[in-house]
């Protein structure tokens, strides 16, 4: 699957978060002098702010994110509390926020001068309360959810027996459950799909005292996770690393580390990263990305989350336009990935390019399986104008207007493929029925397509309301997808004409 597309399927996501909520609460000010009454800062306040931390901030990201998002979670009998009831009414349906007497809700003050981070005030104490307090909320919210997140803080809620009995619910309905962790005792997360701690966080639970810079890094992070898996049941480990990425390791290939470089560009603030990177990973294997694009996202969103000042939750769209940011520097095929843009993105180039006197044309189609009669219609539309862009259904598209043995190739290759031609100049996908809305968002000055008339050609009707022209393109006879797929079926060669 694209990025852009894992992305895109996040609204149709729903995660439940199990942890520590806190209320994180922001001073901001000025400071110009030093007290004449000692040697500290005179902060002169201006304004001030209050959010969700902790597993409230998993649970905000994944609202901006476009998830459905659910939390349990403990709170004092005060007024954070019913502020934190508040704030997680306006990213959860259905929040259980459970009193705990006697305890104050976890509240954290942090005192911000211009981008400095001065002081930070805590106002807590651990939640102490009977082990069966989630009672049958906890079974009906994980069966209702797609992915489990367990946020860690070490504030009471995710004990050895709460979080084991929350891994077993989980393990017995068959959701992945996926956990930030906190301390060094892992014997509480035996059995869960995914740990995500941060190196500091590893190196405790194992003994080590491995560094990214260390020449045995990787040599150091395979056996530090062989040691977890073997000790407690862990199916996998997820290891970030700060300025240096993120690195996976798997039970059930232990020999093998996928380690990523970290996407932030300029850092302002870490509050909640490691919150914003639970939430984008979360959601992304929800929405059925696998572990390696997941990563990528979760990646990306935390390098997004850095560059903000406080505790600062991310969109689907920062990411989309993070993603049309991002220049790989390796790998196959970066030059031709370049290619493939948002909706957006090509509504913008189109503006442009019609700004500097270059005729936009537009085509669109599945391109399922890319054969000598697609060439043909595109490097006729090409030649046509300056600027070629190629409209590309989605597989969910292709498989609602063709069925569900279609497509033969996913949306990913097929995009790649289109890219890599010399003659298409942009690819979007679209996941509509039609081509109309994105024909909508570019305005091309041509659309182009073979074998369609004007009046069964609606797209076509739309281009030349506003001025533009449609094109009817030649076909080339004897090729197409379905006939390429029966030639197969019955074991004929397909051979290029001489």
């Amino acid at each position: 699957m694209l990025l852009s597309t894992i992305v895109k399927a996040y609204r149709n996501v729903r995660v439940l978060c199990v942890g520590d909520v806190m209320l994180d609460h922001f001073l901001y000010g000025k400071v110009e002098r030093i007290s004449p009454e000692a040697p500290v800062p005179v902060f002169n306040f201006q304004s001030e702010k209050k959010m969700l931390g902790g597993a409230g901030n998993v649970v905000a990201n994944l609202h901006t994110l476009g998830c459905t998002a659910d939390i349990l979670c403990f709170i004092g009998d005060d007024d954070a509390g019913k502020e934190v009831r508040r704030l997680l009414s306006q990213v959860c349906d259905h929040a259980a926020a459970l009193v705990v007497p006697g305890f104050p809700t976890i509240e954290k003050t942090r005192v911000i001068a211009g981008n400095n981070h001065l002081l930070r005030i805590d106002n807590e104490r651990r939640f102490c309360c009977n082990d069966d307090i989630l009672g049958p909320a906890l079974d009906e919210r994980v069966k209702a959810a797609d992915i489990i997140l367990l946020s860690d803080y070490a504030k009471g809620l995710l004990s050895p027996e709460r979080c084991q009995r929350i891994i077993e619910v989980c393990r017995a309905a068959g959701k992945p459950v996926i956990i930030d962790p906190k301390g060094d005792d892992y014997s509480k997360y035996a059995g869960a799909t995914v740990v995500k701690p941060n190196l500091k966080e590893f190196n405790q639970a194992t003994g080590l005292s491995c560094h990214p810079s260390d020449p045995d890094f990787t040599d150091s992070l395979r056996r530090g996770a062989k040691a977890l898996f073997e000790r407690y049941g862990i199916e996998n480990l997820l290891v970030t690393l700060s300025e240096h990425g993120m690195a996976f390791v798997s039970a059930s290939r232990p020999d093998d580390v996928f380690q990523l470089p970290t996407e932030a560009r300029e850092v302002f603030d870490v509050s909640g990263a490691g919150d914003t990177s639970l939430a984008a990973f979360g959601a992304s294997l929800a929405a059925g990305a696998d572990i390696q694009d997941a990563m990528k996202l979760a990646n990306i969103a935390s390098g997004v989350a850095v560059g903000k000042l406080g505790t600062s939750c991310v969109t689907a769209q920062e990411i989309l336009d993070a993603l049309s940011r991002r220049r790989s520097a390796s790998g196959p095929g970066w030059k031709q990935k370049n290619k493939i843009v948002s909706r957006r993105e090509a509504a913008a180039i189109a503006a442009q390019c019609r700004e500097q006197g270059k005729k936009v044309g537009f085509t669109n189609g599945c391109f399922d399986l890319l054969h000598q009669g697609h060439l043909h219609s595109l490097m006729q539309a090409r030649s046509l104008c300056d600027v070629l862009m190629v409209g590309l259904n989605t597989d969910a598209s292709i498989k609602r207007l063709k069925g569900p043995e279609r497509p033969i190739q996913d949306e990913k290759t097929r995009a790649l493929l289109l890219a890599s031609l010399e003659f298409v100049d942009f690819v979007i996908m679209f996941d509509d029925d039609t081509a109309l809305p994105l024909v909508d968002a570019i305005r091309p000055d041509l659309i182009l397509k073979e074998g369609y008339t004007i009046d069964r050609w609606p797209e076509a009707q739309f281009v030349e309301s506003y001025g533009g022209r449609a094109v009817t393109l030649s076909r080339l006879d004897g090729y197409s997808t379905t006939q390429t797929i029966q030639k197969m079926k019955r074991g004929e060669e397909t051979t290029l004409p001489k």
